[in-house]
């Protein structure tokens, strides 16, 4: 028989995305100040990542506006830029009513926030965990994470290193690249 030059595209499966998802990411968060959720293995889905431990009170809170300049600018590219707001540093609001408006009305935040987490320590989530045992746990806030799109490469970048410092763009541009 003769192909006739198509081919068939079939939708994965929720069960085929969590056997290929790293199981740090193969979980359900909710999201800033909401009652829904997102899947981190089909928010990511083999896309580079960009994670980040903010708070709302901390001399680093103006980089969402350039965190949110990068979203804007590369999400296209596929990066996808992940908010873990925290108050292990003691600088995050204790409302996440707070906290969301913070992020979405002060700094115009569209990127994907989560509720308010623990980044280290013996309640640390599962994303934090792993980025510890590949670099370095968060010893401030703004602690910046480039992860590869396959979940397993991490460069992770101090609180002093600005979201739109030259260096900090070519690792993420380096990312865009490989994916």
């Amino acid at each position: 028989m003769i192909g006739l030059g198509f081919s068939v595209i079939t939708p994965v499966k929720a069960s085929e995305l969590n056997n290929s998802c790293p199981d740090y990411l193969n979980v359900t968060k909710q999201k800033l100040h909401s009652s829904k959720t997102v899947n981190l293995c089909e928010l990511t889905q083999g896309k580079p990542v960009l994670i980040v431990n903010t708070a709302s009170n901390c001399g680093f809170t103006p980089h969402f506006k350039q965190l949110e300049a990068i979203h804007k600018k590369y999400q296209s590219q596929g990066l996808v830029v992940i908010g873990f707001p925290s108050d292990d540093f003691f600088q995050e609001e204790d409302n996440e009513k707070d906290t969301a408006k913070i992020c979405y009305v002060n700094y115009g935040v569209t990127f994907t926030m989560l509720s308010t987490s623990a980044v280290r320590g013996s309640d640390v989530n599962s994303v934090f965990e792993f980025l510890a045992e590949k670099s370095t746990s968060p010893k401030w806030n703004f602690y910046k994470y480039l992860v590869d799109g396959k979940g397993q490469k991490v460069q992770s970048f101090s609180p002093r290193t600005a979201p739109d410092d030259a260096e900090f763009i070519q690792a993420i541009e380096s990312l865009l690249v490989k994916s």
